[in-house]
């Protein structure tokens, strides 16, 4: 089967950007979050480290942690808080995948089989507890009202937007501007707090503060839309996931309500089909690919991550030059060209 869209056509020449230069700049920082993320995981109920050490070997970009370890070097941070509340932010992060690929029924995540296609849906809910458990003992452990403040309140937006989603879910009349308030629930929010609590260990004044966490959400939001289109325009070798796996869940992502806005009472009928009665058959994905494309609905989404980008961009504007700026910027470029 063919996917229609050519993401190469949307950028420009040049190299691929890279997280390589902020994962260098915060390679000692970030080798020891991952010595505390294994610490933290170990529990005498033996299933426990098997399980969640399944899916945080499975590797991942460590985006939401190398974030906040290359905020708090932006902001000249010098201690060690910032080693705990990274792994705090991976565990809230690495819980809600267990959740989500329950919840989604997903066999496959980073080129590997969910814990729950391995151990079944129960355990994976249950592990996905204890790590947010241990997220809020990091938290703690930090000793500041102000980081428990941002990160729980995090935690309770992320868990309201995945009943968002579930509301929405298979739902066509889902309105951009509702798809807009999951995603930013759902994943701008811990980008967000992430690179906010860069400036927060750091002690920076509100302004860098607030600079950086809007940073982190417009990123989050650029990194999600992105995502929305490789589900039709990248194949899973490269994805670490089937390619059109959200069409088949029937989820309602930014391509799919402009697909179905713009199409005629017959393509309507198409979405409803698939998508909300999730009666599918040979060559639909390829249709639905080819509707996408036809009415400009994955140009359209990679536009509207563009502008996110530039606003992320903007909210840098404050700090100075230097590596760590440009190793942030180069993020930026990532999230917004990525193909995996």
């Amino acid at each position: 089967m063919a996917i229609v869209v050519n993401l190469d056509d949307q950028r420009g020449g040049g190299p691929e950007p890279s997280l390589e230069p902020l994962q260098d700049l915060v390679a000692d920082d970030l080798a020891l979050v991952n010595k505390l993320i294994l610490r933290q995981m170990d529990s005498p109920v033996a299933l426990i480290p098997q399980l969640a050490g399944h899916i945080i070997a499975a590797g991942g970009k460590r985006l939401r942690p190398t974030l906040l370890l290359g905020a708090a070097k932006l902001c000249g941070y010098g201690g060690e808080r910032h080693l705990g509340l990274a792994a705090a932010v991976e565990f809230i992060h690495t819980a809600t995948l267990l959740h989500d690929d329950v919840v989604d029924d997903s066999d496959r995540r980073r080129g590997l089989s969910t814990a729950n296609t391995l151990w079944g849906n129960k355990p994976s809910v249950l592990v996905g507890d204890f790590l947010f458990s241990r997220s809020f003992q990091l938290m703690v452990s930090d000793g500041s009202l102000e980081v428990l403040a941002i990160l729980s309140d995090t935690s309770a937006v992320i868990a309201e937007g995945e009943v968002m989603q579930l509301v929405t879910a298979n739902d066509t009349s889902t309105s951009e501007a509702a798809y807009l308030e999951v995603i930013i629930a759902k994943t701008a929010r811990l980008f967000a707090a992430a690179t906010r609590l860069g400036a927060v260990v750091a002690d920076r004044p509100k302004v860098e503060e607030e600079a950086l966490e809007a940073f982190g959400l417009n990123l989050g939001i650029a990194f999600q839309l992105t995502d929305d289109v490789l589900d039709y325009a990248a194949d899973s070798t490269t994805m670490g996931k089937d390619a059109g796996d959200d069409f088949r869940e029937g989820k309602v992502t930014l391509p799919v309500v402009l697909a179905f806005r713009r199409g005629d009472a017959g393509e309507q009928a198409f979405w409803r089909r698939t998508v909300e009665d999730l009666d599918q058959r040979d060559g639909d994905l390829a249709r639905a690919a080819a509707l996408m494309e036809g009415h400009g609905a994955l140009s359209d989404t990679l536009a509207r991550a563009r502008h996110y980008t530039q606003l992320a961009r903007d909210s840098l504007d404050i700090f100075a030059a230097g590596k760590t700026k440009d190793a942030l910027l180069e993020v930026v470029a990532f999230c917004a060209a990525r193909t995996h």
